[in-house]
């Protein structure tokens, strides 16, 4: 009889990237038990489900506060945490995100990169996030994957995440937006490349609205009561992992504090997944005494060029009629909590469109307006535009680690250095021009360009980079695996090394299914191995 021993699989981190582990692994390893640690709390009743679907503002506005770590207040005492210090009152970057450089003791040192942020909770920063899944295009793409093996795992990514290509394709004032940036950009731009709905990742539902992905989609049948994948599926949150327990060449666990009650404990894997954020995660590993040359460096974001731009009624009714505003207008109070948007963009292209631009309707601006003000209660309504920039990886930008410092944690310290170069930004002052023409074909400016503070994005990549070779610039080998060991995988949008434009989430989900395919197969070949032995030591006792 044929001995199938367990294959146990650790993933830290679940956001997006860590569940698509999860999913691909166990789909492809019928053996195989993978449990993931999550630092932070459950959200809602269905694990990684974005808040953005929580029909009720009090919890919506509670499951966000809750995911700001050191800075969620007294809520920390309901989940029956002890861990200090707690700081309230504090700035946080955005609703469910607390800043690295929060101000209080153990705070991270990010003075150059002062927006710098995180989230804490089951579902990472996909329980918040705006959902975009653009395709990486050009130069964005990671040159040592083949296209079309890239575009199998763009495929494979999106039906993970239930991308829409057309989400807002009925809106006919989104499609007199587009109308207008094609009349301004068209000629210009390469054919595919011009004006068009923004992908995003969710399931429109019959009402007219949208049920937006979290990492509850991706994790799919992993969180469905009574499912077979279910059985082999376990989530645990509030546990922090403290360190990859290794022998320098092969990881045999985590060790795990049980952040309920304060209780450590080890987790024997024969596979660990790290997949946290660009930050904590290589924090991790430093803490755990792997440290490549490149952990935490080649830090990149995108800079951001943001602006409100009142539609301009009379091209506004040339293209669409005052009954379909109003239509838009009630498809949008179905749940008013989270309107249902036309979402337009002109995605990255090169040479001449290096940048992401994203352009959202709404019937208000996301500040109050005097009343009687220019344009303060303009009938067809505004829009909200960003241009994404790239950065470029260097070196010397990134996340440095103090042994002699802990954080808020008890891990070493994070110091952020960053800088834009002359380069980026004269791309800053292109885009911004850019932007400025895409508001003058739209309407009137009612909130000037301006570019964010550094960190502002939330789309931390390059530290904990993927290369072709070990040649000291990269963390990870082309399948994900840390450099110098053979059961140590990590991902994240971390992994991405090349200056992208777009919203990062898809292109590291592709990523993920590629570390998780070549993790599988290792680890069904030592199965095999494993199975063989057994039974020939079983054959051997027989014959004695």
């Amino acid at each position: 009889m044929t001995h199938q021993p367990t294959t146990t699989i650790a993933v830290v981190g679940s956001g997006p990237i860590g569940a698509a582990y999860a999913r691909v692994l166990l789909e492809n390893l019928p053996g195989a038990h993978v449990t993931m640690f999550e630092a932070g709390p459950q959200l809602s009743a269905v694990p990684g489900e974005s808040v953005r679907n929580i029909p009720d503002p009090d919890e919506k506005k509670r499951a966000r506060e809750l995911s700001q770590g050191p800075q969620a207040g007294s809520l920390r005492e309901e989940l029956g945490l002890s861990l200090a210090p707690v700081v309230e009152g504090m700035f946080t970057a955005r609703e469910g995100t607390h800043l690295l450089d929060f101000g209080g003791p153990g705070s991270a040192h990010s003075k150059t990169f002062p927006a710098g942020a995180a989230s804490t909770n089951v579902g990472g920063m996909a329980a918040h996030w705006t959902c975009a899944t653009p395709r990486p295009a050009f130069s964005e793409k990671i040159p040592f994957i083949g296209d079309a093996e890239w575009s199998d795992l763009i495929d494979v990514a999106e039906q993970l995440l239930h991308v829409q290509s057309a989400a807002f394709a009925d809106s006919a004032v989104g499609g007199a937006i587009r109308s207008l940036l094609t009349d301004e950009f068209g000629a210009e731009l390469p054919e595919g490349y011009g004006p068009s709905t923004l992908p995003v990742a969710g399931d429109p539902q019959p009402d007219g609205s949208m049920r937006w992905a979290g990492s509850d989609v991706v994790l799919g049948e992993l969180i469905e009561p009574g499912s077979p994948l279910s059985q082999r599926f376990t989530l645990r949150d509030l546990s922090l992992v403290r360190r990859i327990d290794h022998d320098g060449t092969r990881v045999t666990g985590l060790t795990v504090e049980d952040l309920r009650t304060g209780q450590t404990s080890s987790f024997e894997a024969d596979l660990v997944v790290v997949a946290a954020d660009a930050f904590r995660s290589p924090q991790l590993l430093w803490a755990s005494g792997i440290r490549p040359r490149a952990l935490g460096h080649y830090l990149t974001e995108h800079p951001v060029v943001i602006s409100t731009v009142a539609l301009d009624a009379e091209r506004m009714a040339r293209l669409a009629t005052e009954e379909q505003l109003d239509e838009e207008l009630a498809r949008r109070a179905v749940n008013p909590v989270d309107p249902v948007a036309a979402v337009n963009r002109i995605p990255f292209s090169e040479p001449d469109h290096p940048f992401s631009l994203q352009v959202m309707y709404s019937e208000t601006t996301p500040f109050p307006m005097q009343p009687g003000t220019p344009y303060s209660e303009n009938r067809w309504g505004y829009v909200n535009m960003g241009y994404g920039m790239r950065k470029q990886p260097r070196f010397e930008d990134g996340v440095a680690f103090d042994d002699d410092e802990l954080d808020y944690r008890g891990f070493p310290n994070l110091t952020v250095r960053y800088a834009l170069t002359p380069s980026e930004e004269a791309e800053i002052a292109e885009g911004t021009a850019l932007l400025r023409r895409a508001g003058g074909a739209l309407g009137h400016f009612v909130a000037e360009p301006r570019l964010l503070p550094a960190g502002s994005s939330l789309h931390y990549m390059g530290t904990m980079r993927m290369g072709a070779t070990d040649d000291g610039s990269s963390v990870a080998d082309p399948w994900s695996r840390v450099w110098g060991f053979d059961n140590l995988v990590v991902g994240g949008n971390a992994l991405i090394p090349t200056a992208t434009a777009m919203n990062p989430t898809l292109m590291s989900v592709a990523i993920a299914v590629r570390g998780a395919r070549a993790a599988a197969s290792r680890l069904a070949a030592e199965s095999a191995g494993a199975a063989d032995a057994a039974d020939a030591v079983a054959g051997d006792a027989v014959r004695a």
